[in-house]
């Protein structure tokens, strides 16, 4: 994200939690609540990307308290600060998640279909409040961001070695939606973000829809592989837990209308350019 909005021309100056070992990072403490607003004076905009891994680690009671401190105090912290300044930027750009909308089957979902239900849904909900704890006069922008495919790491970083070496399948039944989203379309999106008059939840996913039988069909095809070996839902359930139903059974079938309707463009639209991207077939 960094580089892409320095390619763009931006001055990126980071938020770190150690001493700062360059000219553009500034220390803060977002669990005790401290950020000095004179650091952010002069900022155009702030994107607060905060939060704890939601899938690497098993959910402990412990552990979700950890997913929602991680996510509730730096956003605080950001809104407080900027309520203090004398001119707060423009725009606060804070991440969301498509899990704010639950488990919802095959219904199409807009920006303004309801709250769902579970643990991540709850997050993204006092998540996307919190943002809007900034003052009066900065437009916030909380982007539902789905599924974001990469070429290492993120999403298909477990699941991708397996589809290479043809040990790879869809999880439960498959009919799950997954919005996703390539990474490109994720830095360019909030690019986007920036210029835009969009303000409060945009969900950011792509235009081209699909359940998890055709992305992973379709990314097992980029890289000539079979994809049979399915996973059982009980099976998942029972090696992880809440995890299970919440990140991979679970369906939202988001529609980007807010972010189409504002004229952006996708380099990843459809899912065969998304697959060819992800796996360096393009």
């Amino acid at each position: 994200m960094s580089a892409h909005l320095g390619a763009a021309g931006h001055e990126v100056i980071r938020l770190v939690r150690r001493a700062p070992a360059a000219a553009g990072e500034v220390r803060w403490d977002p669990a005790a609540g401290q950020l000095d607003p004179a650091r952010l004076e002069g900022a155009d905009a702030v994107i607060n990307l905060a939060g704890a891994g939601i899938g690497d680690r098993p959910w402990t009671r412990r552990r979700i308290d950890e997913l929602f401190r991680s996510r509730l105090d730096p956003t605080r912290t950001l809104a407080a600060a900027m309520a203090k300044m004398e001119q707060p930027p423009k725009v606060f750009i804070s991440q969301s998640g498509s899990n704010y909308y639950g488990d919802r089957g095959a219904a199409v979902l807009r920006e303004n279909s309801p709250n769902g239900s579970g643990i991540m849904s709850q997050i993204c909900h006092e998540w996307e409040a919190a943002a809007h704890q900034a003052p009066a006069g900065v437009r916030v922008v909380t982007p539902r961001t789905g599924v974001v495919l990469s070429r290492s790491g993120g999403a298909l970083g477990r699941l991708l070695p397996l589809i290479r070496l043809g040990l790879g399948g869809p999880l439960g039944n498959g009919r799950q939606y997954w919005p996703w989203i390539t990474l490109p379309d994720v830095s360019s999106a909030f690019s986007f973000f920036l210029a835009s008059p969009l303000s409060g939840p945009v969900n950011l996913c792509a235009p081209e829809s699909a359940d998890v039988n055709a992305l992973v069909a379709r990314l097992a095809a980029a890289v000539h592989r079979p994809a049979v070996f399915r996973v059982p839902a009980p099976v998942l359930r029972l090696v992880m837990g809440k995890l299970a139903d919440e990140l991979l059974l679970g369906s939202q079938r988001m529609e980007p209308a807010l972010l189409a309707d504002a004229g952006f463009e996708w380099q990843h639209p459809s899912l065969a350019q998304a697959a060819a991207w992800a796996t360096g077939k393009d």
